[in-house]
């Protein structure tokens, strides 16, 4: 440590108070819940599958007392999950690594629980796994790690400092979650299932509304470090387009695809691959960009507004039957015609135009929940890197 610690808090090798749960398995009847790395996420168990003792995974090898604590050994992994009376009829994966408190008058077991999801732990963790393929943390590294021990007090007040900051943090994605169930709630109110079409809306192609629709190049450019964003399908995600693994290409390599240039309103169609039928409508950010392999479909904007077309694609019942379209012998596959001749509910124009207003003001909002979200976030880290350098009590 640099930095001068509180005078009753001390630096301790990390098994002085703590050991390593060893693996092993006391024989059971029946069933028992297995947990392996995929079934855990940091504070909580999202899955599992029932064993039995005879045919388990060779891996379903770890047994808890309440109050352990586990971590996933994988580098570049952060699960972390404190053991509560009720998981503990569980069996885990020997992918974790489980602590337990040898001298609860020294440690709390929620102290662990945030210790090791701080950057300094996990950071650690990274730099000292090792392993050919899968590089993980072992028992001969953890004995290098030191922990923090403040006096129990100071742990409380840690321990409550931290869940207020994550509490924070998780109502700010609760928040994102709710905005979008209250547009597909409002999706409904006004236009009804597609699938059953309770409203009675007319049923007509969507060519009727179609200006221009055309393919995105199929020649792979040469891509740069900047330029002009190149819009690929895996871009192309839950009816947006996402930053992550965007490419992009310079001016020479734009000119030869002039074609494919963007314009604000125009919707990108997934035409082939894993996502088929994925689709968006270019923002203001993506101005300028230009198209893969895809299709690029531009409207009239008299009959369909495509915010609204863009939506009522990304609903399930669209969603299937792009797909059942797609179908081919080999990979999944759209072309101009298929998607011209699918028929689709027409509602109103101006209820159309009345749905997108709702979706811009709740993407205002959700924008401005996504700032607070960072803010949260930087709070909750802040502070549990303050936490464990004795800055915070």
């Amino acid at each position: 440590m640099t930095n001068k610690l509180p005078d009753d808090w001390e630096e301790k090798p990390l098994f002085k108070y703590l050991e390593l749960v060893s693996s092993s398995v006391q024989q059971f009847q029946g069933t028992k819940k297995y947990i392996d790395t995929g079934a855990l996420e940091t504070g909580r168990i999202r899955g599992g599958v029932d064993v039995d003792y005879a045919t388990r995974p060779s891996r379903a090898n770890m047994e808890t007392k309440e109050g352990d604590v586990l971590f996933a050994k994988m580098k570049d992994t952060e699960k972390v999950f404190l053991i509560s009376k009720e998981d503990v009829g569980h069996l885990y994966s020997t992918g974790f690594a489980i602590l337990r408190i040898k001298d609860k008058t020294k440690l709390l077991p929620k102290y662990i629980y945030f210790w090791l999801r701080s950057n300094d732990f996990q950071r650690l963790k990274n730099k000292e796994s090792i392993g050919a393929t899968q590089k993980a943390i072992g028992e001969s590294q953890l004995k290098k790690f030191q922990i923090l021990v403040p006096p129990i007090k100071a742990q409380e007040r840690i321990i409550a400092l931290l869940e207020k900051a994550e509490q924070i943090k998780n109502w700010r994605k609760e928040a994102d979650t709710l905005s979008k169930d209250y547009l597909k709630s409002v999706f409904v109110e006004m236009f009804g299932d597609p699938h059953d079409n309770p409203k009675k809306w007319a049923v007509d192609e969507i060519r009727k509304d179609i200006k221009e629709i055309k393919y995105g190049t199929g020649t792979p450019p040469v891509f740069s470090e900047k330029g002009h964003a190149f819009v690929r399908a895996t871009n192309v995600k839950k009816g947006r387009i996402v930053d992550e693994g965007m490419l992009f290409i310079d001016d020479k390599e734009a000119a030869k695809i002039a074609k494919c240039k963007l314009k604000v309103g125009q919707m990108i169609i997934v035409r082939s691959g894993v996502n088929t039928g994925d689709t968006c409508v270019i923002p203001k950010k993506y101005e300028g960009a230009y198209a893969g392999y895809d299709l690029i479909l531009e409207l009239k904007n008299e009959l369909i507004n495509p915010v609204f077309l863009n939506e009522l694609l990304n609903h399930p019942y669209y969603q299937f039957k792009l797909k059942q379209l797609s179908r081919r012998a080999g990979q999944p596959h759209l072309n101009s015609e298929q998607i011209s001749t699918l028929k689709i509910i027409m509602p109103l124009k101006k209820l159309q135009d009345k749905y997108v207003a709702i979706i811009d003001k709740v993407n205002d909002l959700i924008q401005l929940q996504g700032k607070s979200s960072e803010d949260s976030l930087s709070l909750f880290d802040s502070m549990m890197q303050k936490a464990f350098k004795g800055e915070l009590v």
